[in-house]
């Protein structure tokens, strides 16, 4: 068997779109530093509508977009204003702390906008959780991209493959983008400890295991695994270096410590955190922590 453990995804509401959430779940919190892990979408909006994800804190993670299709309209405390499009990451360090908001752009919400992609956190590593923040952002064209017979392939972040991704990462990462063909088949080797594919569309065969979209597959470390599509399919491969130290999770907040965590819930009940300039909503901690 090469495959360890498969997860379901969960779907969540988030205020007018939904999401499959397949990290943290109730077997796995991370897979290498990856520790959430949601598919947004694919959501078609009326006319006029779109995603407005309010200004909102994080502490000890790195938020990373991705997206299939859609656009996405990032700001942040740090004065960032960014456009994320299809194939393009946007990659934000939150250190020791940061408030961003997401937004459809203005101008694609009159003719009904699309979305589809991918929204992870990676927790950041001992040493760089009380950092100052960073954002960045690589265009798709920056990507390497491979073609293996008939899988065509991004390196997002991390190696793979012999390529390394210019995307700049706190913790050796395995990050890639994959597109199969019906009947391909893709290698994936074994130099990360920590492995995981995730269906984002299509079907797919690893060993005796199939997977269908919604799924992710954890796989065994230390052996080469082979992937094969039954019809055309989209996959993510996730992992890197396995985590010495686990880390809690609270909200928006990741930590080494539940202090660390608590004294952020409480710089945001005050007000503390830096604001995002030209945004001045506030959302309250959830029910229960406030």
């Amino acid at each position: 068997m090469t495959v360890a453990q498969v997860i379901e995804s969960r779907q969540r509401d988030l205020g007018g779109f939904v999401v499959r959430r397949v990290l943290p779940s109730s077997g796995r919190q991370m897979v290498g530093s990856f520790i959430f892990f949601d598919h947004l979408g694919p959501t078609q909006f009326l006319p006029g509508q779109g995603i407005d994800v309010r200004p909102h804190p994080h502490i000890g993670l790195a938020t990373v977009t991705y997206l299939f299709s859609g656009s996405l309209l990032h700001r942040d405390s740090l004065g960032s204003v960014q456009e994320i499009r299809p194939g393009d990451i946007n990659w934000m360090s939150a250190g020791e702390g940061i408030v961003h908001s997401e937004r459809t752009p203005p101008k694609s919400r009159p003719s009904g906008p699309h979305i589809h992609g991918i929204q992870s956190w990676v927790a950041l590593p001992d040493g760089e959780e009380d950092g100052k923040p960073w954002f960045a952002h690589t265009a798709a064209a920056s990507l390497p991209r491979l073609e293996l017979g008939a899988v065509n392939l991004s390196v997002i972040a991390g190696h793979a493959f012999g390529v390394q991704s210019p995307v700049r990462v706190s913790w050796p990462t395995l990050y890639v983008d994959a597109e199969l063909a019906p009947g391909a088949t893709l290698d994936v080797p074994p130099e990360h400890t920590e492995r995981a594919v995730y269906m984002a569309q299509g079907r797919l065969i690893i060993g005796e295991t199939q997977l269908t979209e919604g799924q992710l597959a954890v796989l065994k470390p230390g052996a080469s695994v082979t992937v094969r599509a039954v019809s055309a399919a989209r996959i993510l491969l996730l992992g890197g270096e396995r985590f010495a130290k686990p880390r809690f999770i609270d909200w928006n907040f990741v930590a080494s410590s539940r202090e660390r965590i608590e004294r952020a819930k409480e710089r945001w009940r005050a007000r503390e955190f830096p604001s995002v300039p030209g945004e001045s909503e506030f959302i309250p901690l959830p029910y229960g922590q406030g």
